[in-house]
């Protein structure tokens, strides 16, 4: 049977994709552009035009499980639900959603999508992963590249941050076990970094002294605007920010062993094998 993978060549879901093919298990990969890296069959999908839901279905009959990468917004399930809808009646048997440590179900945006399944009654995971490490690489790039700084609203906090190799081996557990765990668990890094330490490690991988910036969170909501975050999304994360200064997502690396997932990849691992990005000419 035939995973499909939203979000098919993001940060999550390229990863998941050469799990299960090096398993030999066939999937598609879903994206806005139809496209997938070779040998891999893509569909065109965009969360933004319900016309194209249909289209994995069409592309393959055998699809039981679905990947589920969300589209940016806090409004989200009016364009989510349909095609939950739409794939259980096409046969999917159990959903992986992909939300975050700090989302419930019945919450805001992803807490929305994760009780719709919760009332389906499906097979279901939901992985809640901690601040991805790829953010030095993305969100922060330009003012690490342009400023040797990056900027944060968490203070002095520490969190455990995690992979996209992580969170996809958890996402490929769930899809190709026997019987998917049908629960909600934290996806979490092997160990406790605050940005300042981050920075530190990150200045001795490339030989440049990076610094961190310690924000408010309307300060840092303004700094996520700035690199095109729409200004309520770009809010929610400065806050989210603000939840690890509180020591709210040191916390989750407490939690019982059978609400989480530890990852393996460390800080140093991701900035030694990605220290070419942050090089200046």
């Amino acid at each position: 049977m035939t995973t499909l993978i939203t979000g098919g060549t993001g940060k999550t879901g390229s990863i998941l994709a050469r799990l299960l093919h090096a398993a030999n298990r066939p999937f598609l990969v879903a994206s806005r552009s139809g496209q997938a890296p070779e040998p891999f069959k893509g569909v065109t999908f965009n969360w933004n035009d319900p016309t194209t839901f249909e289209n994995p279905f069409k592309a393959d009959t055998n699809i039981d499980g679905v990947y589920l990468i969300m589209p940016r917004g806090m409004d989200i399930l009016p364009l989510v639900g349909p095609f939950i809808d739409l794939a259980i009646s096409k046969g999917v048997k159990r959903f992986v959603l992909l939300t975050s440590t700090q989302s419930v179900a019945g919450g805001p945006a992803h807490g929305k999508v994760h009780q719709y399944l919760l009332d389906k009654g499906v097979d279901y995971a939901v992985l809640k992963p901690s601040w991805f490490m790829e953010n030095f690489g993305e969100n922060y790039y330009h003012s690490i590249m342009q400023r040797n700084e990056v900027s944060s609203a968490t203070g002095d906090g520490k969190m455990p941050w995690i992979s996209s190799e992580d969170i996809a081996q958890a996402a490929f557990n769930e899809l190709t076990a026997e019987k998917i765990s049908n629960k909600e668990y934290f996806v979490l890094g092997p160990e406790l970094r605050s940005y300042d330490e981050a920075v530190k490690i990150l200045s001795s991988v490339i030989g440049r002294e990076i610094t961190h910036r310690k924000n408010t969170v309307e300060q840092q909501a303004a700094e996520f605007t700035k690199i095109g975050m729409p200004e309520a999304f770009a809010g929610v994360l400065a806050s989210a920010q603000a939840l690890v200064a509180q020591g709210k997502e040191a916390a989750f690396m407490d939690a019982p062993e059978d609400r989480k997932y530890v990852g393996k990849r460390t800080l140093e691992q991701y900035f030694k094998e990605n220290r070419q990005a942050w090089i200046k000419e």
